[in-house]
């Protein structure tokens, strides 16, 4: 009996022993097998990407700003702990060029293994990444490019600003009835991917309205010099005139505009508080389409303006705006995927419905595109207002 009970304890012994030995096993594999840790959200740090203009022509207006609004909110993010778990970033220049983001996110996802990525912050370098987002199942979101159906390339491929199909038309509904222009002239930067879609978008949603196209002028990105299209637009004499543009044109097209005598109304997307300052009065009566603005009522934009108002000692743009909405986005998908797999990151990015942020209730579309209210601007004593 007494050898019977024996037996008993010792198999019993051994089956705990196994058990606990198939468990630690099992835990030590969980910490070696990465694919496996990284599966669960904890208090260890998630590395990000960032493709921004650190250099080069779009880098006062857009990497300057987007740097400065991503370490922002990554500190606020960090301290409440909103995701779960610490951010951190890796950033890397695109030298304001798509070669130079393609470069920058090749880098990123092969040699640091990210497997999010803030940018790029233009819309030729995202059609260029995008598809490349698509191969390597990386979760790519741009905050600042806006031309049409790039988000469409991937379903890892999400952004922030408006895009051109939302902020056209209901720019040109709400101001066409005010200011009733009949005949417009248009000018845009041809080798830019945003302009030359904006531009497409204006003219069909001309068509809508039967406002007629006087001229259709163009320009390249560097140019510094535009007295020939604006004099050739001017002799026609237009109701409007309508430009498609990145940042380091704009002050040019409007102070060249002003010197020439043209007091028609000018409508120029995306302009900014450091766009009205750098041109002057020559800025004044311009009109904007944009989906964010300084002085709007939305959740937390104040307190956004004069926190970085504070910490960097400039006024926030709208490619600020838009980062800073973009990590609080990306941050809520995190801590509702309650994961830092990109699979599980990019769906809980596509559920991400009414959204409270600076921006305005905001959602993603079935493409990964921006849904929020848009907003019409317009310059009034050297300030950025709401058009009425």
């Amino acid at each position: 009996m007494n050898t019977f009970r024996r037996s008993i304890f010792m198999l019993a012994l051994v089956i705990t022993v196994v058990l606990v030995f198939v468990s630690g096993c099992e835990r030590v594999k969980q910490v070696l097998d990465t694919d496996s840790s990284t599966d669960e959200v904890s208090d260890e740090k998630i590395l990000i990407g960032v493709v921004i203009p650190q250099s080069g022509r779009l880098e006062p207006a857009f990497g300057v700003h987007i740097e400065n609004a991503l370490k922002l909110a990554r500190d606020e993010i960090n301290e409440t702990l909103l995701a779960g778990l610490q951010l951190e970033f890796i950033i890397e220049d695109s030298n304001s060029t798509p070669e130079g983001a393609v470069s920058a996110f090749n880098k990123l996802i092969n040699e640091d293994n990210v497997k999010v990525v803030i940018g790029p912050a233009t819309s030729s370098a995202s059609k260029q990444i995008f598809p490349i987002a698509h191969d390597e199942q990386v979760v790519t979101i741009s905050p600042t490019s806006a031309a049409r159906g790039l988000s469409a390339i991937s379903d890892y491929a999400f952004r922030i600003a408006l895009t051109t199909e939302l902020l056209v038309p209901d720019g040109i509904a709400t101001t066409h009835p005010i200011l009733n222009y009949q005949e417009v002239a248009t000018l845009y930067d041809e080798a830019d991917v945003f302009s030359t879609d904006a531009d497409t978008a204006l003219q069909e949603a001309f068509k809508t309205k039967n406002i007629k196209v006087l001229i259709t002028e163009t320009f390249r990105g560097g140019d510094d010099d535009f007295t020939d299209q604006l004099t050739r637009i001017q002799v026609l004499e237009p109701d409007a005139i309508f430009v498609s543009s990145l940042p380091p044109e704009k002050s040019g097209i409007l102070s060249k505009a002003h010197e020439l005598g043209i007091s028609v109304p000018i409508f120029i997307r995306t302009l900014t508080d450091a766009d009205v300052e750098a041109t002057g009065k020559a800025a004044q009566g311009a009109i904007t389409f944009v989906g964010w603005g300084s002085a709007l009522e939305t959740p937390g934009n104040q307190d956004f303006v004069n926190t970085y108002k504070a910490t960097y000692g400039i006024k926030p743009n709208n490619y600020a705006a838009r980062s800073y909405a973009t990590l609080y986005i990306l941050a809520k998908a995190i801590a509702n995927a309650d994961s830092t797999n990109p699979d599980d990151i990019r769906d809980a990015l596509t559920n991400i419905k009414d959204y409270d942020t600076i921006l305005g209730k905001f959602s993603f579309d079935e493409n990964g595109d921006a849904v929020y209210d848009t907003k019409v601007l317009i310059v009034k004593e050297g300030k950025l207002v709401l058009f009425e």
